[in-house]
């Protein structure tokens, strides 16, 4: 079995070296890096199974590496490590897009059990390759750039409608329900109104179907969630 990869960006010397090597000796492979725009870097360089990131960085802070990661991956799991652990923080965390989040100081033995979960989550969620454009009934979205055409021509995607319709292509013609979809796209679990997904969905309507009324791509399941069909 191939070894599972994690990225790991903190610039404190005393957490990124003990961390890493632990990992290590818990059979992974690790490259760490001290600031985001490495992280940035190295995650467009290689594949990762998880990434673990400091938030106060220099170049370029973790949230900012998180977002970033999420407009092409929205699956990959995201652990932030930091000295800011206040209720806000992690919401602030978490809202970008992140897995877990666990403050400093922490327990080496909780980080390791938390990798190993998020990990082992991640391999159960999916096997997919991840998707970087899709084409369905005329439209097509690239979800790197979040440029799509539609049936009103070429437009740009906001950073939630991209993950949310990457989340439903991702599982097509399977009902997402409302808290997978905050999860993966709102990232943390003060549920917004139903409404603020069905604004979501009408709008991919209006983006994609020749006829908003008569949905063929999306539906809502009432009391359940929501499906796409190419």
């Amino acid at each position: 079995m191939d070894k599972k990869r994690i990225l790991i960006a903190d610039d404190e010397e005393t957490i990124l070296k003990p961390v890493t090597l632990n990992l290590e000796a818990e059979g992974y492979t690790v490259k760490a890096v001290k600031n985001g725009a490495e992280a940035l870097r190295a995650y467009g360089e290689s594949k990762f199974d998880l990434i673990i990131l400091d938030i106060m960085m220099p170049e370029m802070d973790g949230l900012n590496v998180c977002e970033n990661i999420r407009l092409q991956d929205s699956r990959v799991p995201i652990l932030f490590l930091s000295a800011r652990g206040t209720g806000e923080d992690r919401v602030k965390g978490l809202k970008t897009g992140a897995d877990d989040y666990l403050p400093k100081p922490f327990n080496l033995e909780e980080l390791l059990l938390r990798v190993s979960k998020l990990i082992a989550r991640h391999e159960q969620v999916s096997d997919k390759p991840n998707l970087t454009e899709y084409t369905f009934g005329g439209n097509h979205v690239h979800f790197e750039s979040m440029v799509a055409k539609g049936v009103d021509g070429t437009f740009n995607l906001t950073k939630k409608e991209a993950l949310l319709l990457k989340l439903l292509i991702d599982h097509e013609n399977e009902v997402v329900s409302r808290e997978k979809i905050l999860s993966t796209v709102w990232g943390y679990s003060v549920y917004p109104s139903t409404r603020t997904i069905d604004n979501f969905i009408l709008s991919f309507r209006k983006y994609f179907e020749k006829d908003a009324r008569h949905s063929v791509h999306f539906h809502s399941i009432r009391g359940i969630g929501y499906r796409f069909v190419k």
